[in-house]
């Protein structure tokens, strides 16, 4: 089975890792780095264990746009968006056994290297893939 697994953040979190003045503590370069070495041992493990399907960043929401519609017209947006403060930061579609696995492997997200203002608000979401439309109703 797959399942995705979705981390969430804000664009007060992009602008902090980019050294901008948040009001939180500022992302040391060595902050940073550790992120990084983490995600690659991370996901490095997950191509060893044959796990990992794909594995993806995501832009900060500024370079984002939202499609809708109001009174049948099309309307884009471009972010960040007020509404919102949390935003998908990045996903892995993982291959494995059971959701039990999944949610094996999405907790040790929760060691990933980071100031302590950015792990408080810190989550991940694991979510079944479908197959097909049936599968959309349980």
């Amino acid at each position: 089975m797959k399942y995705m697994i979705l981390t969430y953040a804000s664009q007060q979190d992009y602008d902090g890792m980019a050294g901008k003045d948040t009001g939180k503590p500022a992302w040391k370069p060595e902050d940073f780095a550790a992120m990084g070495a983490f995600m690659e041992k991370f996901n490095n493990e997950l191509i060893e264990s044959g796990e990992l399907v794909e594995t993806r960043g995501l832009a900060a929401p500024v370079l984002t746009r939202r499609l809708g519609s109001k009174d049948g017209q099309s309307v884009v947006t471009d972010g960040p968006y007020a509404e919102t403060q949390e935003v998908l930061a990045g996903y892995w579609i993982v291959e494995c056994e059971s959701f039990d696995r999944a949610t094996e492997i999405a907790s040790r997200l929760a060691d990933t290297p980071a100031p302590e203002a950015a792990r408080a608000t810190a989550y991940a979401d694991i979510r079944p893939l479908v197959e097909g439309r049936d599968e959309l109703v349980e």
